[in-house]
């Protein structure tokens, strides 16, 4: 076992910085304390700015963005139709950047693949600004949660009134909030205030999951592997060579050569499944890779044998599992570009890339952050499970939740939870690939049990296999923005946030283009789209189309597709004296149905109007 001394080292003096002091430093009630600079929580903070409250964005490392800002920049979704709300105002002001830049047409601008596809260095410059963007919202970097003061009620409720924060220049900090909200990658804030959490996959018996659980489908403490999410290019010009890490053994990495020899791996960075580095395709702007894990081969670069007590372990701990993590993608690297007892031609496709000089350019053009894929998970008002993404009967949408704040369009990924062998002669346990069709996400999995004025939209509550479905930055993002809203309404109203009205959420996320149902021909700027989501909620669009096949979209590109069949509105058709009757048992009380409408488009407007009007 290596020995870990230059680590400690680093890690006792972060420790010290972090250590407390008499200075407890000044103390400001805010509205919104959002504990995570990820994505989701730099949603959560600008929908919180732009209802008028005052902020505070607390992130724990000296950069904000989460991973997007630390080497995920292959965005996970599969349709651009699924996007609304901040991330695809985040994508547009992104694809903005490049066509400001470098022009119109540029191959920058193109590449961008309508902003998804931003370098880490612009998606930190495009969140810094949307944040600047907000006069009420305060950004602290480096400080890190130390405790919590809460305050019980007799109904076995609880409030959050302050986050005890230890700062990187020394000394504490103590901040008082109205409401908070959670959106770290391991939920620290939502465990320090005593709400329940899981850790690693239940049985498949819980929630009548069949792909949950160990091979005997039992329970068990495995999460899912973490690894680095690398920026890499092969331009000369702006390529920097790894270096040997600290500690470097050249027997921790020669396990891999019997692999090459066997044919069993082909290349060192492949866009398949021959290679160890995974360069996603297409590309980033300016020749630059979004290097990651690859599924399923022989040889990785997550870790799931060292990681499973990380989302409980203490600030040394979980320095020393970043660290492992770090020697092992970098050091294969090292040893497949320098030793000699590597192929020549495989040396020579490894030497092929290098890190950017122009990303990372504080930690050597490394990612500060390791890709936390799952940690702790709350266990909320309603857990997400593998019956949100099950198609509904006769159908061919996911089950209809009339609660959903959010929507989804992936599949449930899991990069594997452990290890059956070694790191060159094994493979991963619990790795899972399952294609759904698109789904809606409910309030209640970013709202506590207990906690009356706290909200996790990151760490939050669904099963393994669920939230395998739900890890994503493009969902995090509108679950943050749904919490930033339901804090609003929380603060105005004067609720806990376990009594926010749902509707009302509903009818401001539709106002900010936030889908709460994938409708495939109503993009976030028509001005049917929040008519047609709000019908939506209540189940207008399912069983349009009466099958249980669900058709596959075809493809773009890699993993990106076409807008799924059949999800789409067709307001142009005519109005179905069938579908009229059943849309119009769906008006609230006290709202006629619209008289005189030919198609569906005019039904919806005028009902949706008039619905508008009674709820300003």
């Amino acid at each position: 076992m290596r020995t870990f001394s230059l680590l400690l080292f680093v890690a006792s003096l972060i420790s010290a910085a972090f250590a407390q002091s008499a200075d407890e430093g000044s103390v400001r009630m805010y509205d919104v304390a959002v504990y995570g600079g990820t994505p989701g929580g730099i949603a959560a903070a600008v929908a919180a700015g732009r209802a008028g409250h005052s902020v505070l964005l607390i992130e724990p490392t000296t950069r904000i963005g989460g991973m997007m800002t630390n080497g995920l920049s292959h965005s996970d979704f599969r349709s651009f139709e699924a996007l609304s709300g901040f991330f695809l105002e985040f994508t547009q002001a992104v694809e903005a950047y490049y066509i400001d830049r470098y022009g119109a047409d540029s191959r920058q601008a193109r590449e961008s693949f309508r902003g998804a596809f931003g370098e880490p260095s612009v998606n930190l410059v495009v969140f810094e600004r949307m944040l600047a963007a907000e006069a009420t919202v305060e950004v602290l970097k480096g400080a890190r949660l130390d405790e919590v003061e809460t305050t019980a009620f007799d109904r076995g409720r609880r409030r959050l009134v302050a986050a005890v924060l230890a700062v990187r220049e020394g000394g504490q900090r103590r901040v008082e909030a109205r409401q908070f909200i959670d959106a770290s990658y391991e939920g620290d804030l939502m465990a320090a205030a005593g709400e329940h959490f899981h850790v690693g996959r239940e049985s498949r018996a819980q929630y009548d999951e069949p792909l949950a659980g160990n091979a005997k489908g039992q329970a068990d403490g495995q999460v899912q592997g973490y690894n680095l999410r690398l920026i890499m290019t092969e331009r000369e010009d702006n390529k920097i060579m790894p270096v040997m890490p600290a500690g470097y053994r050249r027997e921790h990495f020669a396990g891999v050569l019997p692999l090459f020899a066997e044919g069993r791996l082909r290349r060192v960075f492949s866009s398949g499944h021959d290679g160890i580095y995974r360069a996603h395709i297409p590309l980033l702007p300016n020749e630059k890779a979004d290097v990651n894990d690859t599924p399923r081969s022989p040889a990785r670069l997550s870790l799931p044998e060292l990681n499973d007590d990380y989302p409980t372990a203490d600030l040394r701990r979980r320095a020393q599992i970043v660290e492992e993590h770090r020697y092992h993608n970098v050091g294969l690297l090292y040893f497949l570009q320098n030793d000699a007892e590597v192929p020549p031609h495989i040396q020579e496709d490894a030497r092929n890339w290098g890190w950017c000089r122009d990303e990372f350019v504080e930690t050597g053009g490394i990612p500060e952050q390791l890709y936390i894929r799952e940690a702790r998970r709350l266990v909320g008002q309603y857990v997400f499970t593998a019956k949100d993404t099950r198609t509904a009967i006769g159908d061919v949408r996911a089950v209809l939740r009339p609660d959903a704040i959010a929507i989804g369009d992936y599949i449930h990924n899991c990069h594997g939870t452990g290890r059956v062998g070694t790191r060159f002669d094994g493979r991963h346990e619990g790795e899972f690939y399952e294609n759904v069709q698109p789904y809606q996400i409910s309030y209640g999995v970013i709202v506590p049990q207990r906690t009356e004025n706290l909200l996790v939209p990151v760490a939050c509550s669904a099963s393994h296999f669920g939230f395998n479905a739900l890890r994503l930055e493009s969902i995090w993002c509108s679950l943050g923005q749904a919490a930033g809203w339901a804090a609003h309404l929380a603060i105005t109203r004067e609720k806990p946030v376990q009594e926010v009205s749902v509707p009302d959420l509903q009818l401001l996320l539709h106002s900010q283009r936030s889908a709460t149902l994938y409708v495939s021909d109503i993009a976030p700027d028509s001005p049917h789209f929040a008519a047609v989501q709000w019908f939506g909620l209540r189940g207008a669009f399912h069983g349009l189309s009466p099958t249980a096949e669900v058709i596959r979209p075809k493809t773009i590109v890699g993993q990106y597709n076409e807008a799924f069949p059949r999800h789409d509105a067709n307001l142009a058709a005519a109005l179905d004296p069938v579908i009229e009757a059943r849309w119009a048992a769906m008006l609230p009380e006290g709202v006629s149905p619209p008289v005189g409408a030919k198609t569906r488009e005019e039904w919806l407007g005028f009902a949706h109007a008039t619905i508008i009007s009674l709820n300003p």
